[in-house]
């Protein structure tokens, strides 16, 4: 006698769709634990590397993946460990961290010197070491309707040939800018903002812990000007920033 099959039901499509996103949430979790990380900046310290409204992937792998430490929303600390790195940050590289005075919150700077070092302002150039972080070119004078400050623009380029651009409020007179010299202890960094005369950095609140350090960041992925009203979209957003690497 011939068995009889019984005929396959389909698959629930509202199951599909709710398996399809689980998966893709806990894909999303992953990399954002292990691999990439969005931030956005909030503040202008970064200027004009970094605006007010950029949106970039930061790569938490290169330094070694700091796991969570607490939960999410409930605010409870959990235990956390590294993952060992590809390499240590190095003077001249932005990084991502936790601030070292509230680590609820994440900071962005320019990596200027890693332990050991020592850095030292004079005439408001930054000094590592006893040398310039770097060669000094003038490159523009531009106003800054936000600021309400005509900004000097230089390039630094690094021995190592890596370059990036700081600005500087004209009015402002190096001549009374000296301060330091902060020896980086072992396990530490020192970093600063690109607008040197507008940034909160390891100049007020001290260095930034090694264990603090979350990732590099890696590209700008979407800009938006909050200052643009939003029916003006095609001004609102940056095309010229978008998919932009952060140097």
């Amino acid at each position: 006698m011939a068995k009889v099959q019984k005929k396959k039901q389909p698959k629930n499509i509202v199951r599909e769709y709710i398996e399809a996103i689980l998966v893709a949430l806990i894909a999303a979790f992953i990399l954002r634990i292990f691999v990439v990380q969005a931030f956005r900046i909030p503040t202008g310290s970064m200027k004009d590397t970094l605006l007010v409204g950029d949106f970039l992937l930061v790569n938490k792998f290169i330094y070694g993946v700091r796991t969570p430490d607490r939960i999410p929303l409930i605010n409870v600390n959990i235990p956390h460990f590294r993952l060992p790195a590809i390499k240590d940050p190095k003077p001249g590289e932005i990084i991502v961290f936790k601030y070292p005075l509230d680590e609820k919150l994440d900071y962005i700077k320019r990596c200027i010197a890693v332990g050991g070092q020592t850095v030292e302002l004079k005439n408001g150039i930054a000094y590592v070491d006893g040398k310039p972080e770097g060669s000094k070119k003038f490159v523009k004078r531009k106003y800054d309707p936000v600021e309400g400050e005509y900004i000097n623009y230089y390039k630094i380029t690094k021995e190592n040939g890596k370059s990036y651009t700081i600005r500087h409020y004209e009015r402002r007179n190096p001549a009374l800018e000296a301060t330091g010299p902060w020896k980086v202890p072992e396990g530490y960094l020192f970093g600063m903002g690109d607008n040197r005369d507008n940034s909160a950095d390891s100049r007020s609140w001290g260095f930034i812990p090694r264990e603090n350090i979350l990732g590099q960041a890696l590209i700008i992925y979407f800009s938006w000007d909050h200052h643009v009203p939003l029916y003006k979209l095609y001004k609102k957003i940056r095309f010229g920033r978008l998919a932009k690497l952060i140097k």
